[in-house]
């Protein structure tokens, strides 16, 4: 740091997306669009589990809390996106910039245990059914989630703390369309060695771990499956199976190619395509393939509606 310039940074520039201004207003419709998709989604999600009795199982449970995750994880960074892509001012507070990296890795990690949990749930229902009911008690699914929300607030608050510690002199413009970790780091005129150890060993534990529990747990269903062969019973279990598959793929896969096994090829558009996926596609798509897909989501869907025509008939 000796003989830079030492000026503390009060806050960052968003550099945005790379659109040219002339498609601005046409991306920006695009993703208000998806933004209004994500939440109304997900809250309708929330609202079906709640209302129909039906639904009130340990699947659902998790469908639930993955669905308030999503909509709170799209939550932290579109607002600012939108509002961004209609001003002149792309900037953001330091104390912001801390509060959404908190936020948007508390969220983003409680989806990942979520869709552990989810995986888990599957496991159990598909190649223990007799014991289902015993073993996925309201207990244990209580005791999942709280674990999850515990884990999630400890890794965001180490990080957000290590990120605290950092001095930012000069350079105060963020290659993002958010408070990105890495991005962050590159404009540091700390020592950020730590960071980037502690990025590492607790992103193996928090991605690669959870991400090969739940592969092995799929892995387990597939076998079982194959050892009694019945059609009824393959269709049954590869299109629950399938549409959680989907979820796995898209969130996983994204976010270990970009943050674990980062490339010096990938430019600034790849890495902003990529965190694009994450955290604007899988949680708007999430309700499309877990409802469309999902013949007791439907069979929730027209029974609150057919519950409400009735009370507005008598």
């Amino acid at each position: 740091m000796t003989g830079r310039n030492q000026t503390i940074v009060s806050e960052f520039l968003l550099l945005g997306l790379p659109i040219e201004s002339e498609h601005q207003n046409l991306f920006y419709v695009l993703f208000l669009a998806m933004y209004v998709t994500t939440i109304l989604g997900n809250l309708l999600i929330i609202i079906l589990i709640c209302l129909d009795p039906h639904l009130h199982t340990p699947m659902y449970f998790f469908l639930s809390n993955l669905s308030f995750s999503d909509l709170c994880f799209s939550s932290v960074t579109m607002p600012k996106l939108l509002q961004d892509m209609q001003s002149q001012d792309p900037s953001i507070s330091y104390a912001d910039c801390l509060t959404q990296i908190y936020f948007f890795l508390f969220f983003g990690d409680l989806d990942d245990f979520l869709l552990v949990a989810m995986a888990y749930d599957r496991y159990v229902a598909i190649c223990f059914p007799l014991h289902y009911t015993a073993i996925m008690s309201p207990r244990l699914c209580l005791t999942l989630l709280a674990l999850s929300w515990v884990l999630t607030t400890f890794h965001a608050m180490l990080h957000t703390l290590l990120m605290a510690r950092l001095h930012f002199c000069e350079d105060n413009v963020i290659a993002h369309f958010f408070c990105d970790m890495s991005a962050l780091l590159k404009l540091s005129c700390s020592d950020t060695r730590v960071n980037e150890l502690v990025i590492f060993i607790m992103g193996g534990l928090t991605l690669v771990t959870p991400f090969l529990l739940v592969i092995t747990s799929y892995a387990r269903i597939v076998s079982s499956i194959l050892k009694v062969p019945s059609a009824r019973g393959i269709h049954k279990a590869f299109s629950t199976c399938g549409s959680h598959l989907t979820v796995v793929s898209l969130f996983y896969g994204t976010v270990i190619g970009l943050y674990l096994c980062p490339s010096a090829n990938n430019s600034i558009v790849k890495e902003t395509v990529m965190a694009m996926m994450y955290t604007v596609v899988t949680p708007m798509l999430n309700p499309f393939i877990y409802s469309l897909r999902n013949r007791d989501m439907k069979g929730a869907l027209g029974r609150v509606f057919c519950r409400k025509k009735a009370n507005f008939s008598l």
